[in-house]
């Protein structure tokens, strides 16, 4: 089996370069195999591991333009190994993940206002599954909006914004609602590339249609709406 891995070393000439590794070895994880780089191969391979489980995120990786686990994900010949997009790269395949997490308080995506409730069983299951996310930023490197807008929340923080957005806990749900309306819900293109990548089963794209909803009820509509034609001319008079 052949992978290759795009490197990237700022201390080296030139930068950028596709490495391609042989592996003889089959049913390893790509987290298996990368060790297996460094530790017969190349020892100047760099990564970055955690729990080996699917559960820290840390070894979130790009494999042929998709977002993996390196620790769940299992290569195959050809696969091409690359770090998370819309990262600042370190070195190899580890990423700065600090402007993605710093989207979390731009977003206030945190319980703000605390009031006492009695949470239902009902309730509760309303953010079970968004309370799952191990911030992987997997759903952030595959958003196209980061492309085009480096300011956008990103699919995680929005997320993270819902769940606490219905927790009876939250006694100010409208000041999280007030902080994404710009570079926020009405950004997303409703792709689904976050649903997609999401290694936890989240779906963000109906996380953000839910806060569109819930921003609606406070008043806020699509900045967009005003200049969208519907196929007729306003100055026309019909």
């Amino acid at each position: 089996m052949k992978i290759t891995i795009k490197r990237f070393d700022k201390f080296k000439e030139p930068q950028h370069i596709d490495m391609n590794y042989s592996i003889e070895e089959e049913g390893l994880t790509l987290l298996a195999v990368l060790n297996h780089i460094k530790s017969t191969m190349d020892p100047s391979l760099t990564f970055k591991s955690g729990c080996k489980s699917g559960i820290c995120g840390t070894c979130s990786v790009r494999v042929n333009g998709k977002e993996q686990l390196a620790c769940s994900y299992k290569p195959s010949d050809g696969d091409v190994i690359e770090p998370l997009n819309y990262h600042k790269v370190k070195r190899d395949l580890i990423v700065d993940k600090s402007a993605s997490l710093d989207s979390l308080l731009r977003a206030k995506a945190y319980l703000s206002s605390y009031q006492k409730a009695d949470i239902s069983i009902e309730q509760e299951k309303k953010s079970e599954v968004q309370s799952d996310c191990i911030l992987c930023s997997s759903c952030f490197s595959s958003c196209p909006v980061m492309a085009v807008n480096e300011n956008f929340l990103g699919p995680f923080s929005l997320t993270r914004v819902y769940r606490y957005n219905v927790d009876p806990r939250e006694a100010n749900p409208k000041e999280a609602i007030d902080t994404i309306q710009n570079s926020g819900v009405w950004d997303c293109t409703l792709c689904g590339e976050c649903t997609i990548a999401c290694p936890q089963g989240i779906d963000p794209k109906m996380d953000i249609m839910n806060l569109r909803g819930i921003s609606a009820q406070y008043g806020y509509m699509d900045p967009n709406f005003g200049n969208m034609s519907f196929g007729f001319d306003p100055n026309s008079g019909f």
